[in-house]
């Protein structure tokens, strides 16, 4: 894939891009220009599969935001993708630790964000 054609959720696409160290190979999640191992320059951005397992999960029982009020409570989890990295993202009702979980894209406020479903 060229970087241009890379989709993430950041910029309104439905997808999560990853980035990986050319020079000593780690990955990290969130854009960088420069490796926050060993500070290379000119990383690689990926495509990431969707992937993973949930790590840990937390309820939002009380929404940051009026405009976030309507949905709560939400699930926030953290997942480990199968590229090697943690994402935290939302999460379906029902999800627990250790599932196996794939992120589709759903619009939560004005924007659109990764949501982790069983399966």
């Amino acid at each position: 894939m060229t970087q241009a054609s890379l989709l993430d959720w950041t910029e309104g696409a439905e997808g999560i891009v990853w980035q990986q160290c050319s020079a000593c190979g780690h990955g990290w999640y969130f854009r960088r220009t420069f490796c926050p191992k060993c500070g290379a320059g000119s990383p690689e951005a990926r495509q990431a599969s969707g992937a993973g397992t949930v790590h840990a999960i937390t309820r939002v029982m009380r929404a940051p935001s009026e405009a976030l009020r309507p949905y709560a409570p939400y699930n926030i989890v953290l997942v480990d993708l199968g590229e090697g990295l943690r994402v935290m993202a939302h999460a379906d009702d029902g999800v627990a630790i250790g599932d196996r979980v794939t992120a589709a894209f759903v619009t939560f406020g004005d924007r659109i964000v990764p949501r982790f479903s069983k399966g």
